[in-house]
């Protein structure tokens, strides 16, 4: 049986209302278009069943999507530590739920008021809105972005402060195209390469 995300049931709803009543009308030409989106929210807000994997010292992609960014950098805002940064960008057409790295409390969460650039771009990291999610793990502290896009205009984050997470557990949802940054340990064997796809709770991103 295939889950849907519970963001998408307003949309689902409103289009699936509108085609409906059209057809009622006799207007099944205006039904079309409404339709067509009724569709469309159906595939975006999909959330499928995911096979975690069970080894020992990893962590798995946060989203589903594309790798852009790999690299190491000073990550000052939350962490205060030299770490490995991982960008995943989200198109329309991926899963965009998304789920933890790896088991941990969460520490923090913040909403960052921002900017609407291309998801892709590396100033759409911190000048965009997004929500930061600092995560203490067995490992230390990590850090999760979820960065709202040029079409994506918001995220939503499902966990507050305290909550404890589990490897690949859904924990929150971008609505539409947009972008996800990880900041893991330095001593982090990254797994994964630029231009790869990824998927949330199933893709080795790195291993420690």
């Amino acid at each position: 049986m295939l889950n849907f995300a519970p963001e998408g049931y307003p949309f689902i709803t409103v289009f699936g209302v509108i085609t409906l009543a059209a057809l009622l009308l006799g207007w099944a030409w205006a039904a079309i278009i409404p339709f067509a989106l009724t569709l469309f929210m159906l595939y975006f807000f999909r959330d499928p069943e995911r096979h975690i994997p069970g080894n020992k010292d990893i962590f798995v992609s946060p989203a589903d999507g594309k790798i852009i960014v790999i690299r190491e950098i000073h990550e000052s805002r939350h962490l205060n530590a030299e770490v490995k940064q991982i960008s995943i960008f989200m198109s329309p057409f991926n899963v965009h739920v998304n789920r933890s790295p790896c088991d941990g409390k969460v520490k923090t969460v913040r909403h960052n008021a921002g900017k609407f650039f291309a998801a892709y771009k590396d100033e759409a990291s911190l000048k965009n809105e997004n929500i930061e999610m600092a995560l203490e793990t067995r490992y230390g502290e990590i850090l999760v972005r979820q960065v709202a896009g040029f079409i994506a205009r918001r995220a939503v984050c499902r966990k507050n402060e305290g909550d404890i997470l589990q490897r690949g557990e859904r924990y929150g949802i971008i609505k539409f195209s947009s972008r996800l940054d990880v900041y893991l340990p330095k001593a982090s064997n990254v797994a994964v390469k630029p231009g790869d796809m990824v998927k949330a709770g199933e893709t080795i991103l790195a291993k420690i």
